[in-house]
């Protein structure tokens, strides 16, 4: 490991700054992938989280129906008790010894026939709550049924654009990490932040038509000489993002593109502008 360190360190500022470009092409490469797949990962997350939620309510409305059934079965058990003491006290009324008992005897066949009235009338109440728990939970089902097969769908699409580019991008990022390995690590870690801030994720950028290949802000001259001299690192005033000379890029400086220029227009007299490079 003291080795690799010494070997980091004793690295050139334009072979760091070379390393770093291809770093920035490797990671690039895999955003394109991620790119890619779009927003399907975070459409399938929602789509089980959408689903679980509907097995927890589906799971819930059966308990409360459950509640409800065994609720109506103990209210239906308190009108057979009841019906049982008024068939007692109907039997024995007809059998008092004075006025008094069969006052007291008037009195509980009320109440018990006001006890039957009570349990029917919650016993309706809790059958139409049921009905509604009922027509809830199919409509939840329903809603389970579908939300499922679109999960299938998108979990399949994934699937496939997944084994497309699984390969590609573990490839990628074993190299990306080998290479990290050849970058100083403070660097390294500049270079990180820098992308993570940027909207694009460029962390490095080569410097055209005078100005940032991030930002296309114009550079001063005396800097553009700095980053062409590469004797030190150099960043955008603007962005923040590090500037590298577009020869050790690996792309044309501006000059050979512009001696390029009549040979498209042969192909489209509109396309003036065409040979603008994207910026890395």
């Amino acid at each position: 490991m003291a080795k690799k360190k010494e070997t980091v360190t004793e690295m050139t500022v334009e072979e760091k700054l070379k390393n770093l470009y291809q770093l920035q092409t490797m990671l690039s490469e895999i955003d394109k992938i991620r790119i890619l797949r779009g927003e399907l990962p975070l459409e399938v997350e929602d789509l089980e989280d959408e689903v679980e939620g509907l097995r927890t309510r589906i799971n819930h409305t059966k308990e409360e129906m459950a509640e409800l059934k065994a609720h109506i079965n103990n209210l239906n058990g308190q009108i057979d008790e009841a019906v049982s003491k008024l068939r007692g006290y109907q039997d024995h009324i007809n059998n008092v010894a004075n006025n008094r008992e069969y006052d007291l005897l008037n009195k509980e066949i009320e109440y018990q026939n006001l006890e039957v009235e009570l349990c029917q009338k919650r016993i309706r109440e809790a059958n139409n709550d049921l009905r509604k728990k009922e027509e809830q939970l199919r409509q939840n089902e329903k809603s389970l049924d579908e939300r499922s097969q679109d999960l299938d769908l998108k979990k399949n699409e994934l699937d496939e654009i997944i084994a497309e580019t699984k390969a590609e991008e573990e490839k990628l990022r074993e190299r990306a990490k080998s290479l990290e390995l050849a970058i100083e690590p403070r660097l390294l870690l500049a270079f990180k932040r820098i992308r993570k801030n940027s909207r694009n994720g460029l962390g490095i950028v080569y410097v055209q038509r005078d100005a940032c290949g991030g930002c296309f802000a114009k550079i001063p001259p005396q800097r553009q000489l700095d980053v062409r001299m590469r004797k030190k690192v150099i960043v955008c005033e603007y962005c923040g993002r590090i500037l590298i000379d577009a020869e050790l890029a690996g792309v044309k400086p501006n000059e050979p593109l512009k001696e390029e220029k009549p040979k498209r227009r042969r192909l489209s007299s509109k396309k003036k502008t065409e040979d603008v490079p994207e910026a890395e």
